[in-house]
């Protein structure tokens, strides 16, 4: 059985037996997530805007300043340890 069947399986176990108005809104709010925030995810090897970011030490450091000195690989991670 391929991932996308067993999650499907997992999805269709857990939609029967949540509860009708918790069904509702957890399919709302997927809705709008995809109508929303997936139409601005970042594509692979797009072209991004102009912008400064603070690197690890805390300074500003703009694209532009990075770019004049070649390509640029931007890794974006949550939170610090």
């Amino acid at each position: 059985m391929s991932l996308d069947e067993e999650l499907g399986k997992l999805r269709d176990a857990g939609a029967k037996k949540m509860p009708p108005e918790v069904k509702e809104v957890l399919v709302g709010a997927v809705k709008d997530l995809r109508e929303t925030a997936m139409g601005r995810i970042i594509k692979v090897g797009a072209t991004l805007p102009s912008f400064t970011l603070k690197n690890q030490d805390g300074a500003d450091v703009s694209s532009a300043s990075l770019l004049a000195n070649g390509p640029v690989v931007i890794s974006i991670y949550r939170g610090h340890w």
